[in-house]
């Protein structure tokens, strides 16, 4: 049995996760389900609304609206599909209703649909012109303004429906999360499925989810990631709260467009209480859930400035000694007889948490590694040789993490004065 390295955990930095409830509970009678669905529980109570098409623009600037721009920056629709909305309004094709989670009174998120919002918004304020039009092409080109009278009118006089999941729908806010958990999940079931980190920022948002988001773009992280750095315009946009658009190979970054980069980030901060997965029984998705959710509340500003800083300093100490492979891996290829070592050129999970935990217990040697690295860098080759079935296949359970952890640090010690 391996034993795991304790880190320090910053003053206020311990989460409790409690143990949910896995016991097996005797099936209930008819009589019981029943007056379960009685007394409502369960159930969601919902309203519709329609909306003319000329009033979508201030609806979505009203503060009254949450969009998620971080989700809407990195799940844009391209200018065609955009356009292709345009033209179903001009004919009158049906469009499916957005669902808006009313959150407070009068205070909703768009659950589902912001695509279609965003798409109807930008093309009322003339940021874009129709594009790849099939069926009425003669309005390639176009912008809103710039439609004739008679279709411009047609469109002013159509109608967006939404479902409003009322905020009575929940009894406290723990029950209210669950079920919008629920819904979102379930309409989110079909088209694109969206990743376990999409789900997370667009129902567990808060200080340590923001966090999360802007460390994804520190530089040194994006570089050892192969995403693309943060241009001055996208800071000076962050700093000024102002709106942007990315770049276009950023935006065709799979793990940017996933919202990977920031789970990778949070996997950090999760991997330094990694006992509780153990402890709770979740499973990493959940505990990942869970962390966030709590830590979201349960973290003070301080707390989440300090895990920032030891987030960047690691990353940051990382790429001087090991450089732009930090997170590659030495494999084999072939059949034994023919076998050949490559460095596999892509960054991987297998090398990137252990690493990001050992180097993050190591940071007051930090001049020590730098003045090691090329010590460190010529051995690695050979390390993973010695180590190839640690570093095998994807598991990533505890134990397999841990024996990475113990392999590096006891390969980096071993390098230093």
């Amino acid at each position: 049995m391996q034993e795991e390295t304790q880190v320090q955990l910053l003053p206020d930095e311990a989460l409790e996760l409690p143990a949910e409830d896995q016991s097996v509970k005797a099936k209930p009678s008819d009589a019981v389900i029943n007056e379960k669905y009685i007394k409502g529980d369960i159930r969601i109570v919902t309203e519709q609304a329609r909306y003319p098409i000329n009033t979508v623009a201030a609806m979505a600037d009203s503060d009254s609206y949450t969009l998620s721009p971080e989700y809407q920056r990195r799940h844009r629709w391209s200018r065609d599909q955009q356009s292709r909305l345009i033209e179903s309004l001009i004919m009158n094709v049906p469009v499916p209703p957005v669902f808006l989670y009313e959150y407070d009174f009068s205070k909703y998120e768009v659950m589902d649909g912001l695509q279609r919002l965003t798409a109807i918004s930008e093309y009322y304020k003339g940021q874009f012109a129709l594009t790849g039009l099939a069926e009425w092409s003669e309005l390639n080109g176009k912008r809103y303004k710039e439609l004739p009278d008679k279709v411009r009118e047609g469109i002013d006089r159509r109608y967006l429906s939404s479902i409003i999941l009322l905020k009575e729908t929940a009894r406290n806010e723990g029950e209210a999360l669950r079920l919008k958990q629920l819904v979102f999940e379930r309409l989110n079931s079909g088209g694109v499925i969206l990743s376990h980190q999409e789900s997370r920022n667009a129902l567990f948002n808060g200080p340590l989810n923001e966090a999360c988001l802007l460390l994804s773009r520190t530089p040194a992280f994006c570089r050892l990631w192969n995403i693309a750095e943060p241009t001055p315009e996208e800071i000076a946009a962050r700093e000024n709260k102002t709106d942007y658009t990315l770049p276009e190979d950023l935006l065709k970054n799979d793990d940017f467009r996933s919202m990977y980069d920031v789970e990778l980030v949070l996997r950090f901060f999760a991997n330094r209480q990694r006992l509780q997965v153990r402890q709770s029984g979740d499973s990493l998705k959940r505990f990942l859930d869970r962390y966030l959710q709590l830590g979201n509340s349960a973290f003070s500003p301080g707390t989440i400035a300090a895990l920032s800083v030891i987030f960047v300093e690691t990353i940051n100490l990382i790429e001087s000694v090991l450089g732009e492979q930090a997170f590659w891996l030495y494999r084999k290829r072939g059949k034994e007889d023919s076998e050949t070592w490559n460095w596999l050129q892509r960054p991987t999970l297998a090398a990137y948490e252990p690493l990001m935990f050992v180097f993050s217990t190591m940071r007051e040697r930090s001049a020590d590694l730098t003045n090691s690295a090329q010590q460190i860098r010529e051995g690695l080759a050979e390390f993973y040789k010695e180590k190839y079935e640690i570093f095998g296949g994807r598991n990533v359970n505890a134990s397999d993490i841990t024996a990475r952890e113990q392999a590096y640090r006891t390969y980096i010690v071993s390098k230093l004065p």
